[in-house]
């Protein structure tokens, strides 16, 4: 699901797929990594699996679609909020704390501006919640309007690249069944 969605909305063509865990060694993990990492080794048509990642790696672009549970990915996500949030304060803090600084801080203000939108979390918008019947895209109670401009074009791009139909097509067992898509 989470290849098909990077693929067709994201346009990153055979994305790298990592289950996260606490080192990059197949046998280091928690109960469920060890149980899932065999799963994602064998190998299966439309996913490049590329092992573990550890969470340090994320940033770094080390995989395209990250798995984990819930718990461990919302975690992730709300720490990486926070510290671009907290960079972008920083950075404009100190930029503004001196005269010298300011000076600098016209001159590479359009490098440092491309550079920081990185670390934005509002120009993805939401959260898609992949494998359901219908379309969901979770925001943040607190979004502002950048985010949920962005939650609105994911949405219709959602649509118009049919993500549900091709991740239940992707579904489909060797006996031409389709496995249920929740509610």
């Amino acid at each position: 699901m989470g290849s098909i969605y990077m693929e067709h909305v994201v346009g990153i063509k055979n994305p790298r797929v990592a289950i996260v865990n606490i080192g990059a060694e197949e046998e280091k993990g928690n109960a469920l990594v060890k149980e899932t990492f065999p799963t994602f080794k064998k190998p299966v048509p439309d996913i490049n699996f590329i092992g573990s990642i550890e969470a340090r790696e994320i940033p770094h672009g080390g995989a395209d679609v990250i798995v984990c549970e819930a718990f461990t990915g919302n975690v992730i996500l709300k720490l990486y909020e926070g510290v671009g949030a907290t960079l972008i304060h920083m950075v404009k803090q100190g930029m503004m704390s001196t005269l010298r600084s300011k000076i600098g801080a016209l001159l590479v203000k359009p490098a440092l501006k491309t550079t920081l939108k990185a670390f934005d979390a509002s120009q993805y918008g939401g959260a898609p919640l992949l494998g359901l019947k219908g379309l969901v895209v979770k925001t943040h109670g607190s979004s502002k309007r950048t985010e949920v401009r962005n939650s609105i074009i994911q949405c219709v791009t959602f649509k118009e690249q049919q993500i549900n139909e091709k991740i239940k097509e992707s579904l489909t067992v060797g006996n031409g069944k389709t496995e249920e898509i929740k509610e």
